[in-house]
């Protein structure tokens, strides 16, 4: 095959079937750790390991000049040709979840050429929930199309879902739920699909974030920090977003939502 002429569905058509596939392998750990012992670090460590691996192999036989994104920038090749495709992998998002037998926890896969998304895909196995998005395009799930919260202003029905520690961080005046479901992808998923109004996120990793970032755009929302300036998450491919908090939400709610949270001192 020349690789340098690949159409996009056929891309898509191999990220889907391998994240569903990964899904099906992780399913085969859940739920399988010591009764004893309600976050079984080993269960978790080895399902990572395999499912990186799985998706590697299938990486290398499908699309062998492609590069997988490991953390570090990519080598000066990757711009040219075929290797001007990345694929980024998150084999498992909502670890203590996955360990303790709770069902929100998934994993996903993005493509980016030249540094550019292509499409993002989160899929949370234990709910067959299967999230995506090709950039600059409709949002979905499933098959239904996918938008974030059309309110204009947020209330007592309205959702912030964060992250642990929250409280060391900040006083809440949010008029509505606040929630912690445990998987950062989830909640921007949830998002993107209206179900919350925003979703309060810290510490996570380019490879965190890339295919949820596409998801979340396609679906009509932003990352944004809380100075309300844009996130450019193109800008951190080594390491984690250190000290940096972002919302995800619609920008229309940013200044309310935003408003509601006061810095501890």
């Amino acid at each position: 095959m020349d690789h340098k002429h690949v159409a996009v569905e056929d891309l898509e058509t191999f990220a889907r079937e391998t994240i569903l596939t990964a899904g099906e392998k992780a399913l085969s750990f859940y739920g399988q750790g010591v009764p004893e012992v309600k976050f079984d670090r080993a269960l978790g460590t080895e399902a990572e390991l395999q499912l990186n691996h799985y998706f590697q192999e299938a990486l290398s036989q499908r699309f062998p000049e492609h590069q997988l994104f490991d953390g570090q920038d990519p080598n000066d090749g990757y711009t040219h040709e075929a290797r001007r495709y990345m694929w980024v992998f998150d084999p498992l998002d909502g670890m203590s979840n996955f360990m303790a037998g709770i069902p929100i926890w998934g994993m996903s896969v993005a493509l980016m050429e030249n540094f550019w998304p292509v499409f993002g895909y989160c899929y949370m196995p234990a709910t067959e929930d299967l999230f995506y998005a090709r950039a600059g395009q409709a949002a979905y799930r499933g098959g239904a199309e996918i938008r974030v919260s059309a309110q204009d202003s947020i209330n007592d029905e309205s959702v912030l879902l964060n992250f642990s520690r929250f409280h060391q961080h900040y006083r809440s005046r949010f008029p509505g739920k606040q929630l912690n479901l445990g998987c950062t992808s989830a909640h921007i998923c949830y998002v993107a699909m209206g179900r919350a109004e925003a979703a309060l996120i810290a510490h996570e990793s380019y490879q965190d974030l890339a295919a949820v970032r596409v998801i979340m755009e396609s679906a009509g929302g932003k990352f944004m920090r809380l100075d309300g300036t844009m996130f450019p998450i193109a800008e951190y491919l080594e390491g984690d977003t250190g000290d940096v908090h972002l919302l995800a939400l619609s920008p229309a709610l940013f200044n309310q939502v935003r408003g509601c949270l006061q810095d501890v001192v």
